[in-house]
């Protein structure tokens, strides 16, 4: 096939620079090529003049002669400076390699265009390595020139954005590309008026126009997002079939006991329409795999142990896995207190429990004894065996892998219901592709009269301030988190750190006690001053971001962020959900530098502005991308987006995932493993609902999905061999 010939035989390419364009580009076949697509597009028809020239410039090109040369420094040091005018103003233009061989290439007085980035250096403007080529004025430049991502090594080579320009022209004009066969079904671009694959590629490295370039844009687009939806929705579906579940028919005895007669509070609206939504998904012989969203505070906590309930309920046993111990034990003392109330025995499993401790919790466990059990990582050793495991409680999930719950997913002979909580508000968009095999809940409404944390922007000159506010809470009987960015000084970053900061504070705060807490300190030592925190015995908390999940402090009332420029929204979010756990008026300070603008400013002041987890997660993505978001993403399910965005484009990610949903209703074929039976198809389908009426293909088109998932998702992980 084309596609899958090596590129060493294009034409412009060979053995050496086939070499380099693997190591640097991972660009191995004609297919790799015409998917390494410009990362931007400039208007190579314009020119610009010097005197233009302000701000932070794009790329850009301007026209002029070169009237000197100086060749600067010596060895290793060399550069090559020229200076260039044109014809109103002087530029230097600098290039660090090569420096002989471009003397030799340019002549002073000759009329060229360079085309690159400006730089302001010292108050005056310069170009680095532009690409320089003979000014032609019969054959000027015109349209849509795509711009390359380059590395340091291939431009130590000689290689500039044209060079893989020319690459990519060579392969849009061979014979062979007409002939690539397209990688959506014709059914499919016929329905979404999408434009050809072939005319896709062209238009995304050599537009012909501006609606040329839009077009190909969405077309690709929705083929990304296409894939990926139908590879996340094929394996959700596969699994629901193939993995069957406990069946919970009963609400019983100790739900309706505790419901009526033990809670402490209110259940939120929000709490009671996720309780019927496990509820549902518990109800009959299938699995359920359902990640609850909710900020901290919300009652996640709450659901999660009525949803054990309904596992005890029907002869089952319940087990919450948290990341850390602390915030394990926290969930016991919890958990026991709600469960002793009727009767319930909730134990705690850590690598901290003693030996005759383990050895009761182990044996309890085996005989069902135990109700519900409480623990670390330590709950899916293999000296933990249940009597009958029904429900796995997954806390803060994106601190456990993949593998890591599959463990726990195996601890009976039937699979256990699995409800995963996160109190990461993850927007919609990204919750669709990283949690997309899982069915989301969000609570979405906080407890009644639980009061907001007051959130202040303050800059370094601020100091006295902040620390008057700090004083009154403490004096109060109150406590206090102070966090920093770093552990240690760092001679190349103007920040402030752990090391340094806790003595600021002890030394200003004497009277008081203070702990530190980063993750270069041994296990122990950190569990220990954490613990004297949690218990009230310090009185101040400093530490770095190990303190972003896992604490329940009610009593801590001022959250203290240093160079809090240098956190993400969702980040500050989750360290502001520290404070505001109990009755007293609690407060978020942010502090920057006071020169501190631009869009770090604006995101900060985002954090002052609302305290909604999921606006602020949508604003993170739009000022971050969704990049800095992905570390959350299930390892084994791929993003690999290189013109899509997630943060942008939720239009088309609804519409390509609306499509996947009716091509698997109407080809089941697609799974895997197929069904059992249509009755189980019809059941499945009907239980989810169609987006639409299902889309029937071809033979030739189901061929395409199978053929493209296939190239698309092979290295990821085999997920039917770990769920």
């Amino acid at each position: 096939m084309f596609f899958t010939t090596d590129i060493k035989y294009l034409k412009g390419v060979g053995e050496a620079r086939a070499k380099l364009l693997g190591e640097e580009f991972d660009i191995h076949t004609f297919r790799d090529l015409a998917y390494c697509f410009p990362f931007r597009h400039v208007d190579r028809s314009r020119f610009y003049h010097i005197r233009d020239f302000s701000g932070e410039m794009p790329l850009l090109q301007i026209r002029g002669r070169f009237r000197s040369f100086e060749t600067v420094g010596e060895g290793a040091r060399q550069r090559l400076m020229g200076l260039f005018d044109d014809g109103d103003r002087l530029m230097l233009v600098v290039w660090f390699a090569r420096v002989r061989d471009i003397q030799k290439a340019y002549t002073t007085g000759v009329e060229y265009i360079l085309f690159g980035k400006p730089q302001n250096y010292q108050g005056n403007w310069q170009m680095v390595h532009p690409e320089v080529t003979r000014l032609d004025p019969e054959n000027l430049p015109k349209g849509f020139w795509g711009v390359y991502n380059l590395t340091e090594k291939a431009r130590k080579k000689g290689y500039t954005p044209k060079t893989l320009g020319r690459i990519a022209r060579n392969l849009i004009d061979h014979p062979g590309f007409a002939t690539v066969p397209d990688t959506l079904p014709e059914e499919v671009r016929r329905e979404y008026h999408l434009m050809p694959l072939a005319d896709t590629i062209r238009n995304l490295h050599f537009p012909d126009d501006s609606d040329s370039l839009q077009c190909a844009r969405e077309r690709m687009k929705f083929e990304e997002l296409f894939y990926l939806q139908l590879n996340i929705l094929r394996y959700a579906r596969e699994r629901s079939v193939r993995i069957k579940g406990i069946p919970f028919p009963t609400i019983g005895e100790k739900f309706n006991r505790y419901y009526s007669e033990c809670i402490p509070f209110q259940l939120t609206g929000a709490q009671k329409r996720v309780l019927r939504e496990i509820r549902a998904d518990m109800r009959y012989g299938r699995q359920m795999n359902r990640l609850i969203q909710g900020d901290v505070g919300s009652g996640k906590t709450m659901v999660a142990f009525m949803s054990m309930l309904m596992a005890v309920d029907n002869g089952c046993q319940g087990a919450l896995m948290a990341p850390t111990e602390i915030l394990a034990s926290q969930h016991y003392e919890t958990l026991s207190e709600w469960g002793g109330k009727i009767g319930l025995r909730v134990e705690l499993l850590t690598g901290s429990t003693r030996s005759k401790k383990r050895r009761e919790v182990l044996a309890g466990l085996a005989d069902g004894s135990i109700h519900i059990v409480v623990g670390t990582h330590a709950l899916i050793e293999d000296t933990v065996v249940f009597h009958r495991l029904g429900l796995a409680v997954i806390d803060e999930q994106h601190r456990f892998g993949v593998a890591q719950r599959a463990r726990m997913w195996k601890k009976g002979e039937v699979a256990p219901h699995v409800l995963v909580m996160t109190a990461t508000p993850i927007p919609r968009t990204l919750a669709m592709t990283v949690y997309g095999d899982l069915d989301v809940s969000v609570i979405d409404e906080l407890p009644p009269g639980r009061k907001p944390v007051e959130t202040y922007l303050r800059y370094d000159n601020n100091r006295m301030e902040v620390n008057r506010l700090l004083g009154r809470e403490l004096a109060a009987g109150r406590q206090v988190y102070v966090v920093y960015p770093l552990i240690a000084e760092n001679p190349k970053l103007e920040l402030k750190s752990v090391e340094t900061g806790f003595e600021r504070i002890r030394g200003l705060f004497r009277q008081y006690e203070t702990v530190c807490v980063h993750g270069r300190m041994k296990a122990d030592v950190k569990e220990a001053n954490m613990q004297r925190f949690v218990s009230g015995e310090a009185r101040i908390l400093v530490a770095t971001t190990v303190i972003e999940v896992g604490v329940n402090v009610p009593n801590a009332s001022v959250m203290l962020i240093e160079n809090a420029e240098r956190f993400g929204l969702s980040q500050l979010h989750q360290l502001r959900g520290r404070v505001g756990r109990g009755s007293d008026r609690s407060y978020c300070i942010l502090v920057t530098k006071a020169e501190t603008g631009g869009d770090t400013k604006k995101r900060l002041q985002i954090m002052a502005d609302t305290s909604d987890g999921f606006l602020i997660s949508e604003a993170d993505m739009r000022l971050r991308g969704p990049g800095d978001m992905e570390g959350t993403q299930q390892s084994g399910l791929a993003f690999n987006l290189q013109v899509a965005n997630l943060a942008t484009d939720g239009q088309i990610l609804n519409i390509a995932r609306e499509c996947a949903t009716r091509i698997l209703d109407a080809h089941p074929e697609l799974l895997e493993r197929p069904a059992a039976s249509s009755a189980d198809d019809a059941e499945q389908n009907g239980a989810r609902g169609n987006a639409g009426e299902a889309m029937h293909l071809s033979q030739m088109g189901v061929a395409t999905l199978r053929s493209e998932l296939h190239y698309r998702f092979a290295k990821t992980i085999n997920w039917s061999q770990i769920s």
